[in-house]
């Protein structure tokens, strides 16, 4: 029955918390009613107006106690992502650790970073500045759900911003969680706050005059329905989108290291992450014996319990996205490819897939042309080194991508051929606050992180001088 006043807007789904290994239902949350969200915004917008005008030194105290705070609840909040999406306690403390890591960093360089700059003209004196835009709407994604708010959430607050996050309705507890960080940490009232909201509530968010931009982690599609909003209210907006990453192994690559290496790449998260190696493109010359190591260290990778902390890899986060996820395995193999490992839904409860890996992979099929949001590794065989760059480009996504030599300098020139925001060389491709992160093609646009990051959401303003 809908309560006195209505929900705010039609969900898509309701928002609970379920468990993916077990399919138990952990509980459910009232979905906020339109009076609710507009206190948010009251509130986001009011915060701003005095936490612009804090100094980069209060700004930044308040980072460290969130990072503290963080430290102090990894276990806590490592249980809360194992119990409602999956991801195994070990990997969830070491998300915890890394949002801790960014607070630090941006308290420790945002002043830095958004200092003025001086800009030389025919003014007796000029420089720009990088004022705070304001309330910036941030909808994020399931996969790492602590790490992508925090990535915009550190340099974005630091900025003098203030944030609202319309989280993924399977984790609504990490929101909750994420908003009790920030209060905690003694951020001043309205200046962080989740709204527990379903997607039909985006476009009306978007076009409040009151949220000054827009940041999205998730698919091209959503990307592309965000875009169109915002666009329409002429806001800015940052995407981080899908991608299927390649994985170049050339054929100096020295291939035990690499085997091991991607498997790291292709089941971080349970093979749930946007950066996750995807495409192993492999040279002729040592596709062979590539393929036997690296189905060798898929199989030997330990799949249960995300409580347990010897798990490596957990369930899908639902069991909707592990039955599409099969889907494009039996599309791939109707359509050519062979599958060597995996490639079955397991019986039992809960939302399991095993490592799987294809060979015989081509252009045309789901397992090359879109993203497997899962444990499932593509082998694309390429002829020589330029139709392995080639087959890399080949695709409708650009985020990530990583080379494998013995020849660091070629792979440092062949960095510059490969059509991604990120070229790893003889490393997993990851995020690191020090370093931009964004993509290009269906990837989206705009940076996060760095210092390229902490200025998206400002104003870049010329003052001049006579």
């Amino acid at each position: 029955m809908e309560r006195p006043g209505g929900p705010c807007y039609p969900l898509a789904m309701p928002i609970e918390s379920r468990n993916p290994a077990t399919g138990e239902l952990l509980e459910r949350f009232p979905e906020a009613l339109e009076a609710d969200v507009e206190a948010a915004l009251a509130a986001a917008e009011a915060a701003f107006a005095g936490w612009r005008r804090r100094s980069f030194e209060e700004r930044a105290a308040r980072l460290r106690e969130a990072a503290r705070v963080l430290r102090s609840r990894k276990a806590a909040y490592a249980r809360t992502m194992a119990l409602e999406m999956g991801k195994p306690v070990a990997q969830g403390e070491a998300e915890v650790e890394k949002c801790a890591v960014a607070c630090d960093h941006y308290a420790e360089h945002g002043a830095r970073l958004l200092a003025e700059e001086p800009h030389p003209s025919d003014a007796r004196r000029s420089w720009v500045r990088f004022d705070p835009l304001g309330p910036v709407l941030a909808i994020m994604p399931w996969n790492f759900p602590f790490w992508q708010v925090f990535r915009f959430a550190a340099p974005g607050l630091m900025a003098g911003n203030t944030g609202l996050l319309k989280h993924a309705s399977n984790v609504p507890r990490c929101a909750l969680a994420i908003e009790e960080v920030f209060r905690d940490a003694g951020f001043p009232s309205g200046v962080f706050r989740s709204l527990l909201v379903g997607s039909a509530a985006v476009s009306r968010l978007i076009a409040d005059p009151r949220v000054r931009a827009v940041t999205l982690t998730g698919s091209d599609r959503a990307g592309s329905e965000v875009a169109m909003h915002a666009g329409r209210a002429l806001k800015k907006t940052v995407l981080e989108l899908g991608g299927s990453d390649p994985f170049i192994v050339l054929a100096d690559a020295d291939l035990d290291r690499t085997a091991r290496a991607a498997a790291d790449a292709r089941l971080v998260n349970s093979g749930q992450s946007c950066i996750a190696a995807k495409r192993f493109v492999v040279v002729d010359a040592v596709a062979d014996r590539f393929v036997e190591r690296f189905v060798a260290e898929m199989q030997a990778r330990r799949v249960g319990d995300p409580l347990a902390r010897a798990t490596e890899v957990g369930p899908q986060a639902r069991t909707d996205l592990r039955d599409d996820l099969h889907g494009q395995v039996v599309a791939s193999v109707e359509r050519g490819a062979r599958v060597v490992l995996g490639g079955e839904v397991p019986p039992g409860p809960g939302a399991f897939y095993p490592p799987t890996v294809l060979v015989a992979v081509e252009p045309g099929m789901p397992a090359f042309d879109d993203e497997t949001f899962g444990p499932v590794a593509a082998i694309v065989r390429a002829r020589d080194e330029a139709h392995a760059i080639a087959l890399a480009n080949a695709s409708q996504f650009g985020l990530g991508a990583s080379l494998w030599t013995t020849d660091v300098e070629r792979g440092a020139r062949l960095a510059a051929e490969i059509e991604s925001g990120l070229v790893f060389v003889n490393g997993v491709v990851h995020s690191d606050p020090r370093l931009p992160f964004g993509g290009v093609k269906r990837s989206g646009y705009g940076r996060e992180l760095a210092e390229y990051g902490i200025r998206e959401f400002t104003n870049v303003k010329t003052v001049w001088v006579a």
